[in-house]
């Protein structure tokens, strides 16, 4: 990989980030400062904006793997990562849902559920079906395609979060999932 390939990809090895630098260029950490990779972790303390960057930054790069990584595990089954996260979505209702509920649900624009959808459908994985009580309302319902692909989902991303976890232990895997639960459901107080 040439320097160029390796400035223009944030996941490259040997790429150095501004979060890696200890200081910006031609600036030297001030006495008694401490730098971004020795910063202390404690919240509100003294370099914890810079330990936060960086622990930010490692998520982000987490987040680009874990996207590689499943979106490989999910190419034999013919289907992206966002359609997969529409169908599993369809299939979490009780009831075929409408257009509007998966946007809300997914929390995206009602145009993006149309291009998804239209994807699904042509695939035969859903349907449009008219509401019963409403036949002004399209619901979406999955197809016997659907379900079965739904299986297939299963086991690809049984393997894809096989692949990211690998390097963890069980004991570790436990607390990680503590940890993502509080970030992702931070309660009333915490969240968006």
């Amino acid at each position: 990989m040439s320097t160029t390939d390796r400035t223009s990809d944030p996941d490259a090895p040997g790429r150095a980030s501004e979060a890696d630098a200890p200081g910006r260029a031609g600036e030297a950490d001030a006495p008694g400062r401490a730098s971004e990779a020795g910063a202390p972790g404690r919240a509100g303390g003294p370099g914890a904006s810079d330990a936060d960057g960086l622990l930010a930054e490692q998520l982000l790069r987490l987040t680009r793997r874990l996207h590689r990584i499943q979106k490989r595990h999910l190419e034999p089954v013919g289907i992206t990562p966002a359609q997969s996260r529409l169908l599993r979505t369809v299939a979490a209702f009780g009831e075929p849902p409408r257009m509007a509920d998966l946007a809300a649900r997914l929390e995206v624009v009602p145009r993006a559920v149309t291009s998804l959808v239209d994807g699904l459908e042509a695939a035969g994985r859903v349907r449009r079906a008219p509401d019963p009580v409403n036949r002004r309302v399209i619901r979406i319902e999955l197809t016997d395609a659907g379900r079965a692909t739904l299986r297939e989902l299963r086991s690809a991303r049984r393997a894809a979060a096989e692949d990211i976890l690998a390097p963890l232990t069980a004991e570790q895997r436990e607390v990680l999932g503590g940890l993502l639960t509080a970030l992702v459901d931070p309660g009333p107080e915490g969240g968006c």
